[in-house]
């Protein structure tokens, strides 16, 4: 692993973020706050003139004191600033207001992890995710996604698709350059990536393998499309590495895929997904790895959906460095034949093709 970051504060400075740190929990609910009672939209609608704490307080139909402190932090968070008595949005502001990825994350962030990581100690120690049980008994967060409550399903789904949606446009034209006709997609999920092919495509059939309370969200999906006859799916569980996958595939393909599992079990997909693979057929990965992003934002979100997967997701996860999937891929039997970075918003591609 490369050199990161560095230690070149002054003191001052290093206490001060310090402190930033220690009350970070209470700071993004008060954002969080100011965005669903409406104070970022009132302060941007009269982003001309301003607003006063009793101007906002009637706007936003609020208490006048509430009001008050939401936005006394707001100055802290740099998201309002204060001119002659009266409040005004700032540019951090308003990409909490209106940008989609800060919302997804910001969604995601509270709906799916706030509660359960009052656990994340004990799911460090014990190597499982403790914080999952604020929902239930699981193992996993993928055997409950279809028993999660609503908003927590909807949350967790806008994430996930988020990052694909941008993504899949740009890595379509390159997965029906060889013209392939069969695909297999590992982990499918709700089925966007095999609709997106046939729509794409209209000789693709696409085969998805995920669990079984998947595949029925996926199939609803399918079924609205009317690609049934070319979209089919197949229930498995993926980490019994003795059952093989189906074969002769000219793609297998996992998309934000891989970094839901360890390092382990990554190596019993890989060894499988070759495995599945005709005589000139190639593994497609497609992940956000941490150490190729453009931006430190990027980087910094990565690490955190890392403790997700220590605290909610399994236990056993993360968001990976390339270093750490490319030496996987070796160990698979395969070489990685072509690298495509900056992908969508974060991902990278990579096109392995097994060992002669």
């Amino acid at each position: 692993m490369n050199d990161y970051g560095s230690d070149n504060k002054s003191a001052q400075q290093a206490r001060s973020d310090a402190q930033k740190i220690a009350f970070a929990p209470m700071m993004f609910q008060a954002a969080r706050v100011m965005r669903n009672q409406g104070i970022l939209n009132a302060l941007e609608v009269n982003r001309a003139k301003g607003m006063t704490i009793e101007e906002t307080a009637k706007y936003c139909s609020l208490p006048y004191h509430g009001t008050k402190v939401l936005l006394e932090a707001g100055i802290s968070l740099e998201i309002v600033y204060v001119k002659n008595n009266k409040f005004f949005l700032t540019k951090t502001g308003w990409f909490l207001l209106k940008d989609d990825l800060t919302n997804v994350n910001i969604d995601f962030t509270h709906d799916v992890n706030y509660l359960g990581f009052f656990d994340l100690e004990k799911s460090i120690t014990n190597e499982k995710p403790e914080g999952l049980k604020v929902f239930g008994q699981w193992e996993t967060i993928y055997e409950a996604l279809s028993e999660l409550p609503e908003n927590v399903q909807s949350s967790w789904f806008k994430f996930d698709h988020y990052y694909s949606d941008i993504a899949f446009p740009e890595v379509l034209p390159v997965v029906f350059e060889q013209n392939p006709k069969k695909i297999l997609d590992v982990g499918g999920n709700t089925g966007k990536f095999a609709i997106n092919c046939c729509k794409y495509n209209n000789d693709a059939h696409v085969t998805i393998l995920d669990l079984p309370g998947q595949l029925k969200k996926a199939d609803k999906n399918i079924k609205e499309y009317g690609y049934e006859s070319r979209i089919e799916g197949c229930p498995v569980n993926l980490l019994d590495s003795s059952k093989p996958f189906p074969g002769r595939y000219d793609i297998v393909w996992m998309s934000q895929f891989l970094d839901c599992f360890s390092q382990k079990d990554i190596l019993h997909l890989l060894t499988r997904g070759r495995n599945a693979l005709n005589n000139n057929g190639s593994l497609y990965i497609l992940e956000t790895f941490w150490d190729k992003q453009k931006h430190p934002a990027a980087m910094y979100s990565l690490h955190a959906i890392s403790l997700y997967f220590v605290c909610l997701a399994n236990g056993c996860s993360q968001m990976y460095h390339s270093g750490d999937m490319l030496k996987l891929v070796e160990k698979a039997g395969m070489y990685v034949d072509k690298i495509i970075y900056n992908i969508g918003i974060s991902h990278t591609l990579f096109i392995c093709k097994p060992k002669k």
